[in-house]
């Protein structure tokens, strides 16, 4: 019995594979069988701290990437799949760009700032304790999302920020034949800052090609008073125009929550918005104001469709309306309002190749969070 149990939350975790396993660090650059470790002692970057132990003793950990420059973290020419990132990185988090590349497609199909990809988008850090992306202390950034690749693949950071930065980091992939019917991971960035009024929050769109939808990163900083999250997250997908296939009942029930995150609505002991992480959705972040010059409230939320895929077969929209309450004559003594609020997202999805080519990212300047320029993990 024990065994079913742990087998049914493991999938085929005791099934033996001919794959192999094989491994990218600032050690082992190209993830080459017995390649780590190999780095000399004053070619290295941490060859300062070693002047006693020798190779094979730490010599390489990590690497620095200048103010500009995009860095090259893993290239692999053979087909596989990436099992684990883990990275920490010093520096401003939105002016660090992941990008991967698939096969021999020449635009990225993972293109976001660093931060937002593993569910911290407001430089401050909050742990997330999910079943595809964990954030551990003090930086620890992982994702486990299941990536492969038929041909190669190529990783890469760029520093869009002023200062030199340094990156740890290890990316664990297994070598072996790809199946036909997998899709290729994609992850797109996207920010209203703020939502226009008359407008929505788009949390993708442009997709074209078979595949399907597995999860969605929001950061929200709310410009006005009162409740905020009463927005439908709606799925546009295979020829949907003005309406769409799948039209939720408002963000907080998106996020597999309730009555708005606060705990006065069931509590007798508990109230106002109660911070949550977990398997397939959390709100790991809210960030209150000071007192000082930190003026508007901040949240950061997640929902991975692990087991409930949204499946499309021709293309796909995501939207999200930024609407709240205001005083009226209804059951509950309110109507709708819609707000202005910063809203950016992270759309995560599996599909056929070609994809389409993402809109360019905004400026640096344009993804900087202001007030929050001169803070940098270190």
């Amino acid at each position: 019995m024990m065994n079913d149990v742990i087998f049914s939350h493991m999938g085929n975790l005791a099934n033996l594979s001919r794959s192999k396993t094989r491994s990218i660090t600032p050690e082992n650059m190209n993830g080459e069988k017995a390649g780590g470790a190999r780095a000399e002692v004053g070619e290295g970057s941490a060859s300062d701290s070693n002047d006693v132990l020798g190779k094979g003793w730490k010599v390489n950990p990590y690497i620095h990437v200048k103010s500009g420059e995009i860095a090259t973290i893993a290239e692999i020419n053979e087909s596989g799949t990436i099992q684990h990132i883990w990275m920490t990185p010093t520096g401003h988090w939105k002016h660090l760009i992941l990008r991967i590349y698939w096969d021999d497609q020449a635009y990225p199909s993972v293109e976001c700032p660093l931060g937002d990809f593993f569910a911290n988008g407001w430089q401050d850090y909050g742990q997330v304790n999910s079943l595809t992306v964990n954030v551990n202390p003090a930086s620890g950034l992982n994702c486990f999302w299941p990536m492969p690749f038929k041909k190669c693949c190529r990783m890469t950071v760029e520093n869009m920020g002023d200062d030199q930065l340094t990156l740890f980091y290890q990316i664990t992939y297994a070598v072996g034949d790809v199946s036909d019917d997998v899709g290729y991971f994609h992850a797109y960035y996207n920010q209203s800052r703020p939502v226009l009024k008359g407008d929505v929050h788009t949390i993708l769109k442009g997709v074209k090609g078979w595949g399907q939808y597995v999860g969605t990163y929001i950061t929200w900083q709310v410009n006005e008073d009162g409740w905020w999250g009463e927005g439908e997250v709606k799925f546009y997908m295979d020829g949907d125009e003005a309406y769409p296939t799948i039209c939720g009942t408002g963000l907080e029930d998106y996020f597999l929550g309730s009555y708005n995150f606060d705990a006065k609505f069931c509590s007798a002991t508990k109230k106002g918005y109660q911070a949550f992480t977990g398997p397939y959705a959390g709100m790991p972040q809210v960030i209150r104001p000071d007192g000082e010059y930190m003026a508007n409230q901040r949240f950061g939320l997640y929902r991975w469709h692990v087991p409930d895929p949204i499946r499309f077969e021709e293309d796909l929209k995501v939207t999200v309306q930024s609407l709240g309450w205001r005083k009226g004559k209804n059951s509950w003594g309110h109507r709708y309002a819609q707000r202005q609020d910063h809203v950016t997202s992270v759309a995560y999805w599996y599909q056929t190749l070609p994809s389409v080519k993402f809109p360019e990212l905004p400026s640096k300047d344009d993804l900087e969070i202001v007030g929050q320029e001169t803070v940098h993990f270190r």
